[in-house]
């Protein structure tokens, strides 16, 4: 019989797993901007998931249903002209439409998230966020997400 004490497991550590899925995710996206993805993870198995785009039954971004994508705004303005869904908000209400509890969860999200999408995630009842990338973290965000308990947390490869 042979000792196994001194195996390492070769598989990726969760985070890594759950990040490369939301990588794959990402790219179902529509925006022409970004391409970004969110996963929300109960007990280590997938839940939700969503990516960024316009929202359903609306003419896709890349097919020009989104006017600011297809203008020349500069990145972070004119954002009140936006339609698209973020992907942290297509994730929870993927999870809403499916009568899916978010209840303890995590959420992992390509970048990291916008003030809108943390009060979304906070009253959705996240209780963490891993993030890669870096988007509009802002300060505010930062301070809301810890103010509600809930661990924010960026993820080094």
């Amino acid at each position: 019989m042979s000792d196994l004490s001194n195996v390492v497991d070769p598989r990726p550590d969760w985070d890594t797993y759950f990040m490369s899925i939301a990588a794959v995710v990402a790219s179902r996206a529509n925006c022409l901007r970004r391409k970004v993805a969110a996963i929300v993870v109960s007990e280590n198995r997938i839940i939700s998931t969503g990516y960024n785009g316009t929202p359903k039954g609306v003419t896709n971004c890349f097919a020009g249903g989104c006017p600011r994508c297809a203008g020349t705004a500069p990145s972070g303005t004119s954002l009140e002209e936006c339609i698209c869904v973020h992907a942290e908000q297509n994730a929870i209400c993927q999870a809403a439409y499916y009568g899916i509890r978010l209840e303890g969860s995590s959420i992992y999200v390509t970048i990291s998230p916008c003030l809108t999408c943390a009060k979304l995630i906070i009253n959705a009842g996240i209780k963490e966020v891993i993030y890669g990338g870096d988007y509009v973290f802002t300060e505010q965000t930062e301070k809301l997400l810890a103010e509600a308990g809930v661990i924010c947390r960026k993820f080094e490869v």
